[in-house]
C-alpha cells in the first residue's frame, strides 16, 4: 500500500535514510505502486509491493550513495 508520509515507511528504511533520502523513497515507492498494479507489467512472479520497493531503492540511490561508515549520503557531499 501507498505511503502517506515517512513515519509509515519501513523501519529499516527509517533508520538507514536521511529525511530527503526517505522523500525520495516514498514517492518513487507511492509512484511505482500505482504503476505497476497490473501483474502483466511486472517481470516474473515480484509482487506489486516488491516492485515497488525495488524501484524506491533505485531511485534513492540515483541521489545517495554509503559512505565508508556505511551512512547513505547525497552523492553530492
Amino acid at each position: 500500500m501507498p505511503y502517506n508520509n515517512r513515519d509509515e515507511l519501513p523501519e529499516q528504511v527509517q533508520e538507514a535514510l536521511p529525511a530527503d533520502a526517505q522523500d525520495i523513497y516514498k514517492e518513487a515507492y507511492n509512484s511505482a505502486y500505482e504503476q505497476y498494479a497490473d501483474p502483466d507489467d511486472r517481470d516474473g512472479d515480484a509482487s506489486r509491493e516488491e516492485v515497488a520497493h525495488r524501484v524506491a531503492w533505485s531511485a534513492v540511490k540515483n541521489k545517495y550513495e554509503k559512505n565508508d561508515n556505511g551512512d547513505w549520503v547525497s552523492k553530492g557531499d
